[in-house]
């Protein structure tokens, strides 16, 4: 089973520079949208990237799924 945890993806590690195992989380700046301002409504939406469509849609478990 996936444990993925969304707010995961918002922070890089980063050594310290001391000689200790220590790592500090550093935020990124990333443009976060939530699912259902993409969706608006919808189950399926198209996204065109380089000249090619893929379909990003919403299965019936609440996962996403990206085809193209």
């Amino acid at each position: 089973m996936n444990t993925h945890n969304p707010n995961d993806f918002r922070y890089r590690v980063r050594r310290s520079d001391d000689t200790s195992a220590r790592f500090d989380r550093v935020p990124l700046a990333v443009r976060t949208l939530s699912s259902s301002t993409l969706f608006q409504g919808e189950h399926e939406i198209g996204i065109e990237h380089q000249g090619a469509l893929y379909r990003l849609k919403i299965t019936r478990q609440g996962k996403l799924i990206l085809n193209k």
